[in-house]
């Protein structure tokens, strides 16, 4: 077997990052600055850095960064009220929450209470709905990643089977109805589905997304397949056991460097859309 297509997500994401740039200087010509708000909920240090990456990821594309940090303590009815008021804020173009929030909270209340306009996330109910039809602005990012890294580097996927292992209501459900409306045949796998194996052996294109490292062995891997691995776990592994996986793959995202720097472009770009969209 040849060596694999490295599916390099830092080159998507320039290419990317590099049409929004001209986007957002169109937007200043007008008076507009695309603003991001990001809400914190906590003091999760893991929470903390991934919201510190998506504000210096906005600043160096001129993206306004409004970060909004509350207590632990924070309860369902103050973080509605603190997201109904950057819903009424017509400068703000975006809004994320950052997960997970404290147990005491209505996660599922809060992504909901996020107008369907400033939802770059891709988080609500409405927004999940609009997905799985075709037709949402903002599809949750990382699923959008994986479709754009598939698209830049010209992988088919109409007629193709994928399965997608993982059933996240941010991750494996939209990423499945995506592929699904691209003409994919579409099977899902995720923690109680027996001989796991069976499925992905079968599968041209493989979706990783499960939240264990080094989850999907080598020898599940079809000759030819091609791997996404969207699984980010500690010390920089991913859901894939990469060398193995490599070996039969014909394209192959790596970890790092793989869906994630695409994950933060497509939070940018659709940050900019919206802000596109308030003109």
């Amino acid at each position: 077997m040849a060596e694999p297509m490295i599916l390099d997500g830092n080159d998507v994401s320039k290419r990317i990052k590099d049409k929004l740039a001209l986007q957002v200087a169109a937007l200043e010509q007008k008076g507009v600055r695309p603003c991001l708000a990001t809400i914190l909920v906590g003091d999760d240090p893991a929470s903390a850095t991934y919201v510190r990456m998506k504000g210096n990821a906005c600043k160096r594309l001129g993206i306004e960064s409004k970060k909004i940090e509350l207590p632990k303590e924070t309860t369902t009815k103050e973080l509605l009220a603190v997201i109904r008021e950057l819903n009424n804020d017509s400068s703000v173009h975006g809004i994320l929450l950052q997960h997970p929030v404290p147990s005491q909270i209505d996660e599922r209340a809060a992504f909901d209470e996020i107008a369907i306009e400033k939802d770059v996330d891709g988080v609500t109910t409405l927004g999940f709905a609009q997905n799985a039809f075709g037709f949402a602005h903002y599809p949750s990012c990382t699923p959008a990643a994986i479709l754009a890294i598939l698209d830049h580097y010209q992988l088919p996927i109409e007629g193709k089977h994928a399965v997608v292992v993982g059933r996240s209501p941010i991750l494996g459900k939209p990423v499945s109805q995506m592929l699904l409306n691209r003409n994919a045949t579409v099977t899902i796998c995720h923690s109680r589905t027996e001989n796991v194996s069976d499925f992905v052996e079968k599968a041209d294109i493989v979706v990783a997304a499960v939240g264990k490292p080094n989850f999907i062995q080598g020898e599940w891997i079809k000759s030819g397949a091609v791997v996404l691995d969207a699984g980010y776990n500690k010390g920089n592994i991913g859901d894939c056991e990469y060398d193995g996986c490599a070996q039969r793959a014909s394209a192959i995202t790596p970890v790092p460097g793989g869906v994630g720097p695409v994950t933060i472009s497509m939070l940018l770009k659709h940050t900019v859309e919206a802000a596109e969209r308030s003109v």
